[in-house]
């Protein structure tokens, strides 16, 4: 049995998913005419109380097209140093806007209004790149699944509106912090200028992410969408299946953190375990003994047949999914509980 944790975008369309996407209405949506992604781009966009919304192939596409939007040529982003648009989107924000980034040492991929306010560059000093925009990641990937606190971001909204800076949300695995949490998108809809919500996580899609934001904004949205080349066609069937999955597979994210939390407990007790960080939803990150090399550990286990990922500097990723049965996780835990290494 192959029990593949390396990422929550492994999952496939169940039976549920493949039929709803074969019943698709679809048009051509670079003519606007696909009544399937028109309808779940409205869907969308009333859920976080927002009056546009546009679909994208993919998370980091959304995410350079509302950097775009927010900024010119020169100006400079505020993030952590673990954020997705720094790390892991090709150096996307400098090629296409022409942006730079001011890292945040924050925890856990998060940091505070405090510290928002430091790294602001006074407008008036030409020298320093124009500060434009902060940006935020919820869930944090590279933190491990954590989740902002709700207080501090409108905490930092405030600061955005004094500054006049954009404030934009990745929200690739922000279904995640809304189920564990319990919140409200349209909450998060009143304080972020714009959103990217990703439908091929946990949710369970093959493929699309979805941009929210107001027309004064978002009006360039498609026109960007287009020069990084995201027009699609019958994009319908993928919109299909992002409409069942919002139907049928949100609520089951309780069951991915849930899993991930054993496993964590599990990791806990065994005595190759340097530390697990704290664990919020489906994400687990550790780190091994000193003595241990993490490559023959990731091969130790991939022979068992269990697939996980090496994030570098020492920390080892588990994410837990919908194709994670229960089946699965019994066997995972069993493993862990006699694994020797």
């Amino acid at each position: 049995m192959k029990i593949d944790l390396r990422s929550d975008t492994f999952t496939k369309p169940n039976q549920g998913m493949l039929d709803a996407i074969i019943r698709a209405k679809v048009g051509d949506d670079v003519y606007k005419e696909d009544e399937t992604v028109n309808a779940l781009e409205t869907r969308i966009a009333r859920l976080f109380g927002k009056s546009h919304a546009l679909f994208f192939p993919s998370g980091t596409m959304a995410n350079q097209t509302a950097i775009k939007l927010h900024t010119n040529p020169g100006d400079q982003v505020i993030c952590d140093k673990y954020a997705h648009i720094y790390n892991y989107e090709g150096g996307g924000a400098s090629f296409n806007s022409g942006v730079s980034c001011k890292l945040i040492d924050g925890n856990r991929g998060m940091f505070t209004a405090e510290q928002v306010i430091e790294a602001i560059n006074p407008p008036d000093f030409y020298h320093s790149p124009l500060t434009t925009l902060v940006e935020i990641e919820n869930t944090t990937n590279k933190g491990g699944g954590a989740c902002w606190d709700f207080k501090e971001l409108q905490k930092i909204k405030s600061i955005c509106d004094t500054n006049n800076l954009g404030f934009h949300l990745d929200g690739a695995r922000l279904w995640n912090a809304l189920v564990a949490k319990d919140e409200k998108p349209e909450d998060y809809g009143e304080i972020f200028d714009t959103i990217s919500v990703c439908l091929s996580k946990g949710l369970g899609c093959p493929i699309g992410s979805v941009l929210v934001g107001d027309e004064h904004l978002m009006k360039n949205a498609i026109r960007i969408r287009k020069i990084l080349g995201g027009g699609m066609r019958q994009v319908g069937f993928l919109a299909a299946a992002g409409h069942y999955a919002l139907d049928n597979n949100l609520q089951l994210l309780k069951e991915d953190h849930i899993k991930a939390k054993e496993i964590a407990s599990v990791l806990e007790n065994c005595v190759f375990i340097k530390s697990v960080e704290p664990v919020e939803t489906n994400i687990v990150i550790f780190s091994l003994n000193d003595t241990i090399n993490s490559v023959n550990f990731i091969k130790s286990l991939m022979s068992k047949g269990v697939l996980i990922s090496d994030m570098g500097q020492g920390k080892l990723r588990i994410v837990t999914h919908l194709d994670y049965s229960n089946t699965m996780h019994d066997a995972l835990l069993s493993l862990l509980t006699t694994f020797i290494f």
